[in-house]
């Protein structure tokens, strides 16, 4: 960590209540673990003193918020920080008053004692009104010369392409392994976590490429269980195991209906699981089956069915009867293809 001036926008790390999302937020532009292409070039604009407007999107959790924060830190000290920035996130009201109020009377004023331009984030932009982005078009093109704009979101669709023309846009991707596990171990250590390595390799895989995600698991995780393991991990976010899929797979395909149907049952009242959670997991493990592609592409087409079906807000027993009869059926294909 840097050793500058505390951060009045930050908690102390002291706090042993603050989520470990905040706790660990990056503070500087190279405390960032992702996208270094992205971080290398707002970094030669923030040196070059030459800020576009910007515009980020991807996935949650890929670091968006955390680069325009760190790059606010970056140029503006603590004392200045309140002054200089404007944080406006979906929680807030963002409709075309606000807009044409608060971040007008923000964008349009001087500071005395700072020469430079002040920053406005408009996080979850996508949540914006399509009245509000058309009125902000005007506010960006009149003011750019004391006001620069970050706007972040998850789906760049959602915003008119008028303020996309206006701003150079960065995608942050889902972040890799090999980006994640050197931070969580990071923060296993400064924490004193017991984490096994397929308790990493469980945290990693659920977050599925988001790191507030994977932070927010081994953080209840560790506060639940002794031991991060995958066990636990599974236990903690309510996901099926790897081998109560397996389990699954085999009744399905060779037991009769009615055993599969009541051993699956009781397994997701025990275990309090989710038909789609559960049926997510089947649909990957199928696809790593050794099965004749007739018989796969039969059961990938049920499976999508029923999940289909359960996204319509249908009853979950008879959807999982659906899912068994559908192994049934290719169990009976497997003998005549055999």
């Amino acid at each position: 960590m840097s050793t500058k001036d505390k951060d009045p926008t930050s908690t102390e790390k002291s706090n042993p209540n603050l989520p470990w999302v905040e706790k660990y937020r990056p503070k500087h532009l190279d405390e960032l673990i992702s996208h270094k292409d992205i971080i290398s070039t707002i970094d030669k604009f923030v040196k070059e003193d030459r800020l576009p407007h910007l515009l980020f999107y991807g996935p949650p959790g890929t670091g968006k918020t955390s680069t325009i924060l760190a790059v606010a830190k970056q140029i503006y000290s603590p004392k200045e920080f309140n002054s200089m920035v404007l944080e406006l996130n979906a929680s807030d009201d963002r409709g075309i008053g606000i807009v044409r109020g608060q971040i007008l009377s923000f964008a349009s004023t001087r500071t005395i004692f700072k020469s430079g331009f002040k920053i406005v984030i408009l996080d979850e932009a996508d949540a914006m009104t399509r009245d509000a982005q058309n009125a902000l078009r005007r506010v960006i093109e009149k003011f750019t010369e004391n006001t620069r704009f970050c706007i972040i979101c998850n789906y760049l669709s959602k915003i008119i392409p008028a303020l996309q023309s206006r701003c150079t846009r960065f995608r942050f991707g889902p972040l890799g392994t090999d980006q994640m596990e050197p931070r969580l171990q990071h923060v296993i250590e400064q924490e004193g976590c017991n984490v096994t390595e397929d308790g990493m390799k469980a945290l990693v895989t659920l977050a599925n490429g988001d790191m507030r995600k994977a932070l927010n698991i081994l953080q209840s995780t560790h506060m639940a269980h002794d031991v991060v393991n995958e066990d636990n991990v599974y236990t903690c976010v309510g996901h099926p195991l790897r081998r109560d899929i397996e389990n699954i797979i085999n009744w399905t395909l060779n037991e009769n209906f009615t055993t599969s149907y009541n051993n699956i049952l009781e397994m997701k009242t025990e275990k309090g699981l989710a038909l789609q959670d559960i049926l997510t997991e089947v649909h990957t493990y199928v696809h790593r089956l050794d099965l004749p592609i007739s018989v796969k592409i039969h059961l990938l087409e049920k499976m999508a069915e029923v999940e289909y079906r359960l996204a319509s807000g249908t009853n979950e027993k008879i959807q999982l009867s659906s899912l068994i009869a559908a192994f049934q059926v290719a169990r009976d294909l497997i003998v005549q293809e055999a």
